[in-house]
């Protein structure tokens, strides 16, 4: 499906349709979610906000997450309105190749784009999460962002539904984590029924794991 991003009306959320994304809609997900994580604390600290080209290593870290979901085959999620993206999900699987090590070909990109630094902290900050939840099986949402021209508008909340049918249909999932870094969010989450697991400091960011049982999904 071919999407753009361009502002303009907000969306009817009754015609919004969830999506698996195709190959043409990737570069349209890492807009959106570049623009999600832009202040988010922990990416700021991670990849050095306050030095000179944070942008660009921030763009390039999160297109090379893209590209390794995409390579992976790993749900990404997309809410469209006359073919336009307006928010996206991507979810790592209980047995997906995608875990903390990634492939030696993103580590490798990421090297040379977002930076050594950048790269370790982004694999440390991975293997530290799910080094605090108590569970075997379960799916990772690593990334949800909305579209800053249609927040506000019960997207995230129809996102969230999307994410719960991904992992309900999974039988062998114990459920959904999620590591929180911006405090405004925590509510947003328990919305739908995430409960804290614990809170973790990470490369100087305290964020919150929150855990959705597969049970709550019903």
């Amino acid at each position: 499906m071919t999407s753009a991003t361009s502002t303009l009306a907000s969306p009817d959320v009754q015609t919004v349709k969830p999506v698996f994304l195709a190959a043409d809609d990737l570069k349209s997900a890492a807009s959106i979610l570049y623009k999600a994580y832009h202040d988010d604390p922990l990416f700021m600290d991670i990849f050095r906000a306050d030095d000179e080209g944070y942008g660009s290593r921030l763009r390039a870290a999160i297109r090379e997450e893209i590209s390794a979901f995409w390579e992976a085959k790993q749900p990404m999620i997309g809410l469209f309105d006359e073919g336009r993206l307006l928010a996206v999900a991507c979810i790592i699987q209980p047995d997906a190749s995608i875990g903390p090590n990634r492939f030696w070909h993103w580590r490798l990109k990421m090297l040379l784009t977002a930076g050594y630094i950048g790269t370790r902290q982004m694999v440390e900050k991975e293997q530290r999460v799910r080094a605090h939840i108590p569970y075997q099986r379960y799916h990772m949402l690593s990334f949800i962002g909305v579209h800053p021209d249609h927040q506000h508008h019960g997207l995230g909340h129809l996102l969230m539904g999307a994410i719960d049918s991904v992992v309900e249909e999974d039988q062998s999932s114990e459920g959904v984590a999620v590591y929180v870094t911006l405090p405004k969010c925590l509510s947003f989450f328990e919305h739908d029924r995430y409960q804290m697991l614990t809170e973790l400091t990470v490369s100087r960011i305290q964020g919150h794991i929150m855990f959705r049982s597969r049970q709550d999904s019903a």
